[in-house]
């Protein structure tokens, strides 16, 4: 790491999670020099394909490797089973990673919509990255492909989009990593759907392509200048 350099920090439930909400962005900071952790709290596979799974091991490290991670924490807390633990054992399993990684940026997948994961991972995030861990300068919140835009209310209302159009062929080839979770178009988890999806937010702001995100937390300590990316 450089001086100028920033601790990044992805928080996401589920293998591929992770992708369809940050990818492109995670690929900036990781051409930025940035150090980027990536936390993944779900096994997802065994509720769909049994306890032999599908691989997802190996999905998981191609796609970080495709994207320039070379950090990734695997919890392996059990599929969609998330509402079956005490939270607290979850929340036990994700704080000493950010104390050990002391992120200034922290990527946490919005809790607002149609999954339970996604909602009990975002509240155990909340509690991990309160205000107490002093070195985290900002919390965004992504959305999540096939997840978010199906809850009802929708309530992911972005307010930073973050231009990828030099890093979303990146994002592609990294979720074409994960073979069990791709789907034909016009699935939004198709490799289409994924680029349509990054035209239509990078459209909004005048960019070719873009994610968005969702801002959690913000501050601005002394010393520290400007909290952005």
């Amino acid at each position: 790491m450089t001086p100028d350099s920033k601790r990044v920090l992805v928080i996401a439930a589920h293998p591929d999670d992770e992708l369809l909400g940050c990818g492109g962005t995670v690929a900036r900071h990781v051409q930025a020099g940035d150090c980027v952790t990536s936390v993944i709290v779900c096994e997802g596979e065994s509720l769909r394909y049994g306890p032999n799974g599908v691989g997802q091991r190996s999905h998981i490290q191609a796609a970080a490797r495709r994207l320039g991670v070379v950090d990734v924490r695997l919890l392996g807390f059990p599929d969609q089973r998330l509402d079956t633990i005490n939270l607290t054992d979850v929340i036990g399993s994700i704080e000493p990673i950010v104390r050990e990684v002391r992120p200034q940026i922290v990527y946490a997948q919005y809790g607002g919509d149609v999954n339970r994961d996604h909602h009990l991972v975002f509240q155990a995030l909340l509690v991990a990255t309160r205000p107490t861990e002093e070195f985290i300068e900002l919390i965004y919140a992504f959305d999540t492909a096939s997840s978010t835009e199906w809850a009802y209310p929708r309530t992911f209302v972005p307010d930073t989009w973050v231009d990828i159009s030099d890093t979303l062929d990146a994002k592609v080839e990294a979720m074409a990593c994960y073979e069990s979770e791709l789907r034909e178009y016009p699935h939004p988890r198709s490799l289409k759907a994924l680029r349509y999806r990054a035209h239509h937010w990078g459209a909004q702001a005048c960019l070719e392509a873009a994610e968005v995100f969702m801002t959690v937390r913000r501050v601005v300590r002394r010393g520290n200048g400007q909290a952005a990316l």
